[in-house]
Formats: structure tokens, sequence, C-alpha cells
């Protein structure tokens, strides 16, 4: 070898570890293995190599990073080195560069060469050349001796050559006492296939470590719990246990591929971030892993018949054995030589066996990592991927159909119980198309799907049914497939589907689908217009010129349009249209169900809840089909529940027999939040933040981003409530933000901003006011006489209390009754006999409405002035079973204030520290957080300082981190 070479130069000196210079990386689900090496470090007569071991993608390198920061740490000068493909076919290499290293760090250190020569590689190339082992071996010690405390990092060594490796066990047997050798290498957890070579090395290393002179860590997979830590870190988020399952279930928990994945998910905005927590978003595909990763890499270096037999495996491998034959059959590789692509593919670490019975030799082959599968896949084009697909069906159909043997020599084909057994047959049908029995695909599609309805988790309805209206010629069979296309992309959430789906039939109906079921899918497309905000569109909707273009029947049109007008709060020509129309949608149960909805929603925005009352009395008309009833009833409790009317809202459900589970996620949302179920009520509106699921229509429709900025105020969080507000607001053509209103009000207030919230306030009831509504304005008045009475105007506060109290009147709401009662006593002030007597009805009748936190804000107004301040322990534990912790720290001021003991003082310090960090995460700063919690500057500094001196977190930075992704207030790990 000529040093004078430069490609040998480059072999001797360039190859070094890219992550030689890399920043520290906190490794997720190596704490035990980094423990084994500091105890590795900690052992001066211990063994002096480490070998660290693990499949692609374990790690190893990130590993051997870790492991070099820890020796730096320890004043040890460390050289890593990096072995790349093609190095095991140059005998010495690795020792070679191992002696260069090691002497250019002792030049540079400024060292001399041994024996003064000017150039130490005139000595040791010519033993490299002529495969001298013991040269190479003692000039290493020797140039070991002079630089300790040194450390050879070795990456990659399943590159290396045998020999650099004998070298090596040699050189660390007789190491200097300060010098260290790191080894990293792949080992699959199957050897089958390996090569000679492979076998040598191996061999080697087990050699070293059974004589005692290497210890050997093994990294493994990571479990759940650590790839939930892995997506908190990457997220800064509290990861959902579905994102987390997703993840283990596509990587198996091999951390290079959950890295692949996550980075392509954040790449497509498909990872959202709702209140802290991370989730997937709806319908979010698996992203194909790009051609320079790294297990998309090692594919395409095996060549063929590695790649084509990999291909058609990730169609074909659910088949078990005959996925072998069927390979061949489809790819036009012989049995040999699909045989030979399955043993490297194994020995790559890239396919694993499925073990049979009592030897029987494997029951098939699967991916070892399925996000690898689907790359591979990916990768295919239609008509491979059809034609491969119609393969496994015929086969498994064939099965199914016990066809003759003499026909079909390689069935029975049988699913391995490793595949998906409900979607594999379907999704294959889907994939081979035309290529297929159409009628026989037809029906196979449309039972999977109706099958899996309503498919949660988007696991194929939606595309076996838009698979089998590809497959239909027939024009009526094609108008009832795409009925069903409409209602199961509205069942998904993938409503602009829905929508183009619903317009499709609307704009040219058969005589196939009955008045009922035009119906139906009018209302869908009006509803997914107020889903998508587009006002406009609904405004058009409204109009009868929209509809006359349409060749519908009236029973069908008149409703949709009367919805349209709902939902575009057009209340008045909702009224009017349905008086002149009766006629029309009074002939039947079915066509009658949405017309007298909306009557009854336009009477009570605008105050009048009579004829609400009179349908609720009648009972339901048993012919409806049950997904009508429950559309109907859902309805109706939304509207109990948007007036606070819990008791009546959870009656509906009892006489309909309708779990309160079953309710749609924005209903069982405020149904959960009435209940105190504070926790349930966050967790499901993250979930439907996430998933695009927060629609619902008007005039509830801002009710869910009110109420979940209600319990973020309450837990300490204005500022995320202050966002989520600011998110639902700024379209002026949309629905009114009275709700809305009432909640930045509230956290204005928090802040310590009352002249901004009195202004949001007058401004939300001046817009009520011009619409003619009535529905929701007792929220607002109440909420400015209480603003005016905090700020010393009780005079201005007298035209809200009497609003309230002709509001109480007309509508009977126990909710308005409630409000007056409150907002007057305030007004009246402390020591008034009037407002003694409102706060004991106010008590007896918030406790007769059972629900925990307004029972709770009742108490606490009327402690120390209607009843004696132990009221104040019952608000204290209610605001504690809606984990309110705000006003749980505001309570407990008040309970000294009043001479009280405060129970569980222990408690109450966590508390206080935790809504602390919560503050200092929701950014606010010393003088804002002194605001919120009524405390002065100096108080809250000193807070903080006691904050970070239990916990051992040393910044605001810290404190963040650990509440983000949900740790404990702990010191983090460094």
């Amino acid at each position: 070898m000529d040093s004078g070479r430069p490609a040998e130069a480059e072999a001797v000196r360039g190859t070094t570890a890219t992550w030689a210079d890399g920043a520290s990386v906190h490794l997720v689900g190596r704490e035990r293995e980094l423990r084994e090496f500091e105890h590795f470090l900690d052992a001066p007569d211990g063994p002096g190599l480490l070998f660290v071991h693990g499949e692609r993608g374990s790690g190893r390198s990130a590993f051997a990073q870790a492991a070099a920061e820890r020796l730096r740490a320890r004043d040890h000068m460390v050289l890593p080195l990096v072995c790349v493909r093609g190095d095991q076919d140059r005998p010495l290499l690795l020792a070679l560069r191992a002696v260069t290293a090691v002497r250019e760090h002792r030049s540079v250190n400024g060292h001399r060469s041994l024996a003064g020569r000017a150039d130490p590689d005139a000595e040791v190339l010519p033993a490299v050349e002529a495969g001298e082992r013991a040269a190479l071996a003692d000039a290493l010690l020797s140039a070991l001796a002079q630089a300790s405390p040194v450390a050879v990092v070795v990456d990659d060594a399943q590159y290396a050559d045998a020999a650099s490796l004998d070298v090596l066990g040699y050189v660390v047997a007789q190491r200097p006492p300060e010098a260290r050798l790191v080894i990293t290498s792949v080992r699959h957890t199957s050897e089958a296939g390996d090569s000679a070579s492979r076998r040598r090395r191996d061999q080697a290393v087990e050699l070293l470590t059974e004589a005692g002179a290497a210890r050997k860590i093994i990294l493994p997979r990571l479990t759940r719990p650590q790839i939930a830590e892995m997506v908190a870190r990457r997220s800064q988020a509290v990861p959902d246990p579905a994102l987390v399952e997703r993840v283990l279930g596509l990587t198996r928990g091999i951390p290079a591929a959950a890295d692949a994945l996550l980075t392509g998910w954040s790449r497509r905005d498909s990872v959202r971030i709702a209140d802290g927590h991370a989730f997937l978003a709806a319908s979010a595909p698996v992203p194909v892993l790009p051609d320079e990763d790294r297990f998309v890499r090692a594919l395409h270096e095996l060549g063929e018949p590695c790649w084509t037999t990999a291909a058609a495996l990730s169609v074909l491998w659910p088949l078990g054995r005959t996925a072998m034959t069927l390979v061949a059959e489809t790819t036009g590789l012989s049995g040999p030589e699909v045989a030979d692509g399955v043993r490297r593919l194994i020995a790559a670490g890239l396919l694993d066996e499925l073990p049979g019975q009592d030897g029987g030799g494997p029951r098939g082959w699967t991916f070892r990592s399925p996000l690898v599968e689907h790359a591979t896949r990916g990768r295919l084009g239609p008509l491979e991927r059809g034609r491969m697909s119609a393969a496994a069906v015929e086969a498994l159909w064939a099965a199914r159909d016990n066809a003759d043997a003499a026909a079909a020599p390689h069935r029975p084909a049988v699913l391995v119980e490793e595949a998906d057994a409900e979607t594999y047959l379907p999704d294959r049908i889907a994939d081979a198309g035309v290529l297929l029995d159409r009628d026989r695909a037809v029906a196979e599609l449309t039972a999977a799907a109706k099958a899996l309805h309503p498919d949660p988790e988007d696991r194929g309805m939606l595309r076996w049914f838009r698979a089998a209206l590809s497959l239909i010629e027939d024009p009526a069979a094609r108008e009832l497939a795409l009925l069903r296309c409409v209602k199961a992309a509205w069942v998904v959430g993938e409503r602009p589907t829905a929508s183009r789906a619903a317009e499709a039939i609307l704009r040219d109906p058969s005589d196939v689908l009955p008045g009922q079921e035009l119906q139906e899918v009018a209302s869908i497309q009006a509803v997914a217009a107020a889903a998508g905000k587009d006002w406009p569109q609904l405004s058009r909707m409204g109009s009868a010129e929209w509809w006359d273009r349409l060749p519908l029947p009236p029973e069908a049109a008149v409703p949709a349009r009367a919805l349209a007008l709902c939902l575009a709060e057009r209340w008045q020509e909702v009224l009017d249209l349905l008086s002149r129309t009766g006629a029309v949608w009074r002939t039947d149960p079915h066509t009658r169900l949405i017309p007298e909805l909306a009557q009854a929603v336009a009477n009570m925005v605008q105050g009048r809840t009579d004829m609400l009352a009179r349908i609720l009395d009648a009972p339901p008309e048993p012919s409806l089909p049950p997904e009508m009833l429950y559309g109907i009833t859902a309805g109706y409790a939304l509207h109990f529940l948007g007036a606070a009317d819990l008791s009546g809202a959870m009656a509906l459900l009892k006489d309909r027999a309708m779990p309160p589970e079953a309710l749609p996620p924005g209903t069982r949302f405020l149904l959960l939040q009435l209940q105190g179920r504070w926790d349930e009520a966050l967790a499901l509106a993250r979930f439907m933040v996430a998933k695009d699921q927060t629609f619902i229509a008007a005039p509830q429709h801002h009710l869910f981003a009110a109420g979940m900025a209600a319990i973020l105020v309450a837990r300490g969080k204005p500022a995320g409530a202050a966002r989520l507000i600011a998110g639902e607001r700024g379209n002026s053509n949309g629905p009114l933000e009275t709700f809305l209103d009432v909640a930045d009000a509230e956290v204005l207030r928090t802040m310590g901003r009352p002249d901004a919230a009195d202004h949001t306030l007058r401004r939300g009831l001046r817009e009520a006011d011009a619409h003619g509504y009535v529905y929701g304005t007792d929220e607002l008045a109440a909420a400015l006489a209480t603003v005016r009475a905090e700020t010393g105007r009780a005079d201005a506060a007298a035209t809200c209390l009497w609003r309230l109290e002709e509001l109480a009147g007309r509508t009977g709401s126990g909710r308005t009754r409630l409000l007056y009662l409150l907002a007057s006593a305030r007004v009246l002030g402390q020591g008034s006999d009037a407002a003694r007597e409102m706060l004991h009805e106010a008590v007896d009748l918030a406790r007769s409405r059972g629900q925990p936190f307004e029972t709770a804000v009742t108490l606490s107004a009327a402690a120390g002035n209607a009843g004696p301040p132990e009221l104040l322990h019952e608000a204290y534990e209610l605001y504690g079973e809606t984990g309110s912790l705000l006003r749980r720290f505001h309570t407990r001021a008040a309970m000294r204030e009043a001479g009280l003991t405060v129970p569980g003082r222990r408690q109450a310090t966590a508390e206080n520290e935790q809504l602390l960090a919560t503050l200092i995460t929701e950014g606010l700063t010393n003088r804002q957080i002194a605001t919120v919690l009524q405390l002065s500057e100096d108080a809250v500094a000193n807070r903080l300082s006691r904050l970070f001196a239990r916990t051992g977190l040393r910044s605001r930075t810290e404190v963040v981190s650990a509440m983000l992704t949900g740790n404990p207030l702990t010191a983090t790990d460094r």
C-alpha cells in the first residue's frame, strides 16, 4: 500500500465519524446501557474493549457519540473512526487507520514521533502490505502508550476486516491502563445467510468476549414507554396513547425507524398539538421513506433479486409459504432466485422468518419493520401492485371456494396470524381493481366496508367503498354506491370528499334514491359548507335560487334550505320559509324532523321556548329508522346542554334510551363539562381539535371553544385560552361570537384588564341585539354586571340586571335565574339583606342543578355574606373535583382570610407549584403571574426560587420542557 496514492490516503485518514463534533443529545431508552458503559469506565482493571451491538437503526452511532462525550468528560482524547462498506476486503485497514489516528493526535498535541521518524507511515505501511499483524499491534500499542488517556471509538465495525479485529483484540489484552476501545457493529437477531467473512469477524468478537478481553452491550428495541418519551421530546408535548401505539406498530420499536416516521409526519403537519398534547391528524397517511433513508438504502444496496423479491413480499407476505410461489409467478424470478433473495433479506435484517411448529420450517416471512414494508410497497407502480394483489386475491378466493388442487396446485392459501385478516383481502381487492371479477369484487368490498363502519381509525371503509364505486358500471347501482361514499366520508371526517360526492348526486339524481335519501344528501351538503366555514356558500344555499337549479323534489329541498338558513343564523327567514311551506314538509314523520327542529331552535334563539317543550312532550315516531332517531335526539340534547340545562339533557337521553357515551363528540364535550368531568372533557377536546372534529352547528357554534377556554382559565392557562379564542374569531360572515365574548371577557378579567372585558361584553350585546338574538345574552349581561360591580360602577350594572330578570321570566331558564341572583348580589354588595336572600336562593338553585363548577362558583360568592365561611370548604372540594387549580388557589386565600384552616397542606403546596409551573409554561412574566394570582411580584419571585430549589430545575426553560412533555417537576437527566 502506497500512502502517496490519494485513494489510499483517504482510506487511512479521511473516514472519520460524522458525529464527532455533534452536539450533546439525550438518548431515549438507552439509560440502562449508558449506566453499563459508565461501569465499564469505572473499572480500571476491567476489559478495555467494549462492543456495542444492535440491529440496523438501533442507535449504535448515537450511542457511540454519547460514549465519546462521557470519555471526553473523563479527559480522554477521543478518536472516532467509521468503517464503510468495502473495508472488509482490505486487510488491516482499520488497524492502520487506528495507528495513524493515534499518532496524528500525538503530533497535534506536541509529542515526538517514535524514534524521531518524520514519516511513521513508512514503518507501518509495509507491515500492512505484508499482512504482519504483530507489527501493527506493536505499533498501535506503542502509540497508545504515549497518547494515554485516549479512546478509539470505531463505528459500523460490521464493515471492518477480520485481521484488524484480531489486531485490536490483541492490543486490548496488552493495552495501557488509560486506553479504551469502543466498537459498534450491526448484529441482527438472525444469522441466516451470513458470509464466511462475517462469520470470521463474529467469531473473533465472541472469542474476545468469552476470553474476558471485551465487554458487550446489546441495544434492544424501544419499549412503549420509551417510544412515548421519544414522541414527547420530539413534539414537546404529551403524546396521545394512540399516537404512541401507531408509532410502535409501524416501527416495532426500532429507534431510527421511529425517528424517520416522526420526521415524515412532522414534514406533512400530521402531528397536531392541542393543549400540550400530541395527536396524529385524522386520516394522516403513513409517509413513504425517502431514497436516502438507511433502510431503503440498505435494500437498494442488496440489488437483485433482493429488491424485486422484497417489493413482491410487501404485497404478498401475509400469505405465508404461498407467498414464495406467488412472488415467482408475478415477478418472473425463478424459485431459487426468490429463495436467495429472501435469504439475503433476512441476513440484512430487513426480513424475519416466521417460525413454524415442530421444526417444520418457516410459516412465512414478514418485514422486520412495517414502515419499511410500506416504503417498499409504495415504490411499486399501480400496475405491478395490482397484478400482485390480484394473484393474492385469486389465491384466497380459490382456497375459500375449495378449488380443485389440479387446477390450483399452489393452493390452499391462508393468511398467517401476524397479518391483519380484516383489512388484507379488501385492500388487495381495491388494489387489483379491474383485474378481478367485478361483481364479486364489488360485493366483497361493500361487505367489508359495512362491517368496518364507522371505522374511527380510518382503516379502509371509505377507500373500499370508493374502490367498489370505480368497478360499478350500472348507473343505478353507481348512484347507490356514491351515496354510500357520501355517508362514509362524512363519518370518517373527510367533509370535502363528502360534499363533492353529495353534489354529484344532487346535480343529477335518479329515481333510485327516494326523497328521504335525497334530503339527507342535501343536508350533508349544507352542513359540510358550515363545517368547512364556507360562509358565503352557506349563504347562497339559503336562497331559493340555489335550490331551484337542482332537480330535487320539494320535500328534499325545503328542509335542506331551512337547515342552511339555520347554519347561517338567519332565524327569522327560517320561520318565514317553514310557515309558507308547511304543506310540503309536514307530509310524513321523516320529512318533518329537520323542519320541526329548525322551528324550535329559531324560536329558542329569539327567546321563545314553548315550541321546543311541545315537540319534546310528544313521543318519537316509532317508524323512523334508528339513525334518524339518533340524529334528532342528539340535536335536541345539544340545545339543552347549550342552555346549561344538564338535567333536561339527561332526562331526554333517558327517555330516548340513548347512553351519553353515544353522543357526538362536541355534544359529549359539553355534557362532560357541565358534569364537572373536566379531565375527560379536555381529553376529548384535544382529540377533537387534533382530528378537526370541533364543528358544532349554530347557535351553539362557538360553545366548544368557549367551554374549553373556560376550563383552561380555571386551570391557570389564560394565555392558552386567549389563543384558542383568537383562533376562532375573525370571520365577519360567520356565526355570532356571543359565547366567545363571554370566554374572552373572563380571560381579560383574569389578566387584570377589566376595561377591555367591559368593551368586549358591550360589543357582544350590541351584535346580539342587532341580529334579534336572545340566546346566550344572559351570559353576556351577567358577566358585564359583574365587571362593572368589581370596578365600582354599580349604577352602570342596573341595565344588565333588568335584562337578566326579564330573560329569566321569559325563558324560565334555571341558568338565567342563577346568573341574575349572583349578579344582583354582587351589585348590591356585602351586608345587604336583599343580597343575602338572593344568595341563599342561588345556593339552593345551584345545588339542585347538580353542576360542580357552577355550584362551587355560587358557594364562593355566598360565603361570608349569605352563609357561613365554611361554604368555602365545600367550594374548595368541588373546585378540586374539576381540577380548577387557579380557582383553588384563590379559594385558599379566601379561606385563610376568613380564618379557616386549609386542608391538606402538602397537597396545597404541590398544587401551588403546579400552578406556578403552568403559568410559566403559558409564557407569562412575573408581573403577569402576580396579576393572575393576585400577589406581589416579590411574592412570585420567592415562589419561583423555592420551585427551582425543590425540583432541581435551573431555569424557566427546564420547567417548560418538563411540563410540555408530561414529566414530573424534578431535575432533568443531566
